[in-house]
């Protein structure tokens, strides 16, 4: 058995004894997946002070980059737990090997409350969650949580348009949030964002987008596309009759407007943002020939680049509906089928499995990265864990 005997390196083998200089090891504990990592600190002092180093958590960060761990994570109705599933696996069972149990005890909520719960933001590592007018923060991989604390204008507005990111010049997450008045049917009139390096909500009022006429169709709330230091959304608006997609920049803390493609069907009623490829994406839903187009924005901001780069067809599945979520690292697409289940097909657009969940019926899921990282200090505070 292998044991670190000392904080310098020394590995006990069989009497034998190894001395490995310590930038080797740093490098080797890189490398690790950050499930394992975790379970490392526990090995001796120095490897604890080393792995809870921030910048540890931000190299090992940059290193995954290139070959990121994407996990689903599944919040289920009712108490027993919340799991998460390899998506690079094989399988997306979650009596697999690639799945494993969450925890999610810093909420403390009674089993009725599950049903409200979900997961509004991905980012770095760490997931928006919101439940009954509560925000939080979390990092499965680790367990940093935070309670964002509610926005001034919270108790007049419904928020529908959610967002969470990082501004990397600050570094700085910010959450997002675009509501509309009570008496003012859906018509989107604020937006606002929460920096957890200030500890402050700020309205953005001098943005002639929230006075435009812009609404949010639709009965749930709209989950932003995160790219390029910027949030998507897509908004109905009321002068044009026509799809726009709203884009809040992180880093200049403004609003821009990017065009839908030309020829995407506005009377559409199945369609939503995502990042596919590392490109902003749209898919949209064809009843009519049971099949789902997926454009890609090959350059970004430029309308005339939208493309239809792939075609999938759910025919096959038995609730005829299908929906992506994300792509793994072979290229698969992985998506929900509108109800209980997961569907994947391969780059060709051929389907490769649907999973269903009725032993697990789940009210939330999203895509999130493995990461070590801590969030900012508030307030002369360090975050819990």
């Amino acid at each position: 058995m292998m044991r670190n005997s000392s904080s310098n390196g020394l590995v006990n083998m069989n009497k034998r004894t190894l001395n490995l200089p310590e930038e080797l090891i740093i490098q080797i504990l890189l490398r690790l997946p950050v499930k394992s990592i975790v379970r490392f600190k526990c090995v001796c002092k120095s490897w604890l002070s080393l792995i809870s180093d921030p910048h540890f958590a931000e190299s090992n960060f940059k290193l995954a980059a290139t070959t990121p761990t994407h996990k689903l994570l599944f919040i289920a109705n009712s108490a027993p737990g919340t799991r998460s599933v390899d998506l690079d696996h094989d399988a997306l069972s979650l009596n697999s090997s690639a799945s494993t149990t969450v925890k999610l005890n810093f909420l403390q909520l009674p089993p009725s409350s599950y049903s409200s719960l979900g997961i509004v933001g991905s980012c770095r590592g760490f997931l928006l969650l919101h439940c009954n007018a509560n925000i939080f923060l979390w990092n499965p991989s680790t367990g940093v949580h935070n309670q964002i604390p509610c926005s001034p204008i919270a108790s007049n507005v419904h928020a529908y348009l959610y967002g969470f990111g990082y501004d990397p010049s600050q570094d700085d997450y910010l959450v997002v949030l675009a509501s509309y008045e009570r008496n003012t049917a859906d018509l989107l009139k604020h937006l606002e964002f929460f920096s957890l390096r200030a500890n402050v909500w700020k309205e953005i009022k001098d943005t002639h987008y929230m006075n435009a006429g812009f609404y949010w169709n639709g009965c749930d709330p709209r989950v932003g596309s995160l790219l390029n230091n910027a949030i998507h959304w897509v908004a109905f608006h009321h002068d044009t009759v026509v799809n726009h997609i709203i884009a809040f920049d992180l880093i200049e803390r403004r609003v821009s407007e990017i065009p839908l493609p030309d020829d995407f069907e506005q009377e559409a009623i199945n369609y939503e943002l995502w990042v596919f490829r590392g490109l902003l994406s749209l898919w949209v839903h064809h009843e009519e020939d049971d099949t789902v187009n997926i454009w890609v924005m090959e350059r970004y901001k430029v309308q005339s680049s939208w493309v239809i780069t792939l075609v999938v067809s759910f025919s096959e599945i038995p609730t005829q509906y299908f929906s992506p979520i994300c792509s793994t690292k072979s290229g698969d697409i992985v998506g929900t089928d509108g109800d209980k289940g997961l569907v994947k097909y391969n780059d060709k657009g051929q389907l490769l499995e649907h999973h269903s969940y009725d032993e697990y019926p789940y009210v939330s899921l999203t895509m999130y990265t493995e990461s070590l990282l801590s969030l900012p200090v508030i307030g002369g505070r360090e975050l819990a864990s």
